[in-house]
């Protein structure tokens, strides 16, 4: 048994790193550099416009791959054809793109691609509920969560080196055969019998799982309302020249992630030991609400460096003991993996793309960030409070 998991989590880090290869290298490189090239001049515009329809078009992605594959029966079981099948075809849009040659295909192809690969996504993650107990469940998403950052720094360095259309066909490509492999060694066990409805839908929203969702919204808020304007801070708010802001930024970016991969793994291998939940998630977001109050107080670059810690290390516990607690929470969780743990994320995305216009509305209000810092504190703190009412776990 023990032996199968680890094949089974081996598998899982493998396809996380190619996934998040495909969605960093293109977000991050070849979608800029294609859409420049296609509008030079109105390609800040143009860029936003991409991933403003990508996000509208996938945003219920999620949910209805994560409910769909939670009702497939099939030989090889109900996650591997979702993960197969959305690679196969997410991956050959993928490989279209570089042939787009308007901006509008561009955004066609590009919102069509994310949202068959956010089947592969949703029915991978499913398996932390499918296939490990409650107890391993922090540190096998702590492990997840370094993939993720591993998959998006190596889908740059080789979406950069490669470049238009060799970076599209090594990214997809290496995803399909990834998950071919995993297709071939790892096998579903039985499902639980099928759920009496005639469509996917999403999980029974019990006062619990509110709490979660709440919780993973207002945390979502809380960080990205901050961590997505880096740059403008650092300008701005610290008063450093563009040119310098660039590296303290970059620097920034480093010591997070540094922050999250320690915060991820021992948050899990931490809450797993504890058998608790709940605190780890709360010292998520007063770890947000700390990292604010030195961008508030020490307007600097070691401030700036101490705050990108602080909050990588907020969001790293947010992924290991975060789902590992909404793992638990979801109703009918051996039926409903992918329906729960998809709202779940879909949750997440929302944050992410009402975080910016909370940001710009209160800097056009208040004429800086100082008040940012203040609002992303007391929704990360809010965060902590919201999990805090949740019964059923620890």
């Amino acid at each position: 048994m023990l032996s199968r998991l680890s094949t089974l989590l081996g598998g899982q880090l493998l396809v996380t790193v190619a996934l998040f290869a495909v969605y960093s290298g293109i977000l991050s490189v070849l979608l800029p550099r294609q859409v420049a090239a296609l509008d030079p001049t109105g390609k800040v515009a143009a860029l936003a416009a991409v991933t403003s329809i990508s996000f509208a078009v996938t945003a219920l992605a999620q949910p209805l791959f994560g409910a769909l594959s939670d009702r497939t029966r099939t030989r090889w079981g109900r996650r591997v054809p979702w993960m197969l099948g959305c690679a196969v075809v997410g991956g050959g849009i993928v490989a279209l793109l570089p042939a787009a040659s308007t901006v509008a295909w561009v955004a066609v192809l590009w919102a069509a691609g994310q949202f068959v690969l956010n089947g592969t996504d949703i029915a991978l993650s499913a398996y932390l509920v499918d296939r490990f107990p409650a107890q391993r469940r922090g540190a096998v998403a702590g492990a997840l969560g370094v993939a993720v950052v591993v998959g998006g720094g190596l889908g740059v360095v080789v979406a950069g080196a490669l470049g238009t259309p060799w970076g599209h066909w090594v990214l997809a490509g290496a995803l399909v055969g990834v998950v071919l492999v995993f297709a071939v060694v790892v096998r579903d066990p039985p499902a639980p019998k099928p759920i009496a409805v005639a469509v996917a839908a999403p999980a029974r929203l019990t006062p619990d799982l509110l709490w979660v969702l709440l919780s993973k919204l207002l945390f979502t808020l809380g960080y990205a309302s901050v961590y997505g304007y880096l740059l403008y801070i650092v300008v701005d708010h610290v008063g450093l020249p563009e040119e310098q802001a660039v590296g303290v930024v970059g620097m920034a970016t480093v010591v997070g992630g540094v922050g999250l991969v320690i915060a991820v793994l021992s948050g899990g291998l931490l809450s797993d030991r504890m058998g608790r939940r709940k605190p780890f998630v709360a010292g998520a977001g007063a770890a947000v609400a700390i990292g604010d109050a030195v961008l508030l107080t020490a307007p600097g670059p070691v401030g700036l460096l101490v705050a990108a810690f602080l909050l990588g290390a907020g969001l790293g516990l947010s992924i290991s003991a975060g789902t590992a607690l909404a793992s638990l929470v979801i109703p009918g969780s051996e039926r409903n993996a992918g329906a729960g743990l998809g709202t779940l994320n879909l949750v997440g995305n929302v944050g992410q793309a009402v975080a910016p216009l909370i940001t710009a509305a209160v800097v056009a209000a208040t004429g800086g960030y100082s008040w940012v810092f203040g609002v992303s504190a007391g929704l990360a703190l809010a965060s902590g409070g919201a999990v805090i009412l949740v019964r059923a776990v620890r």
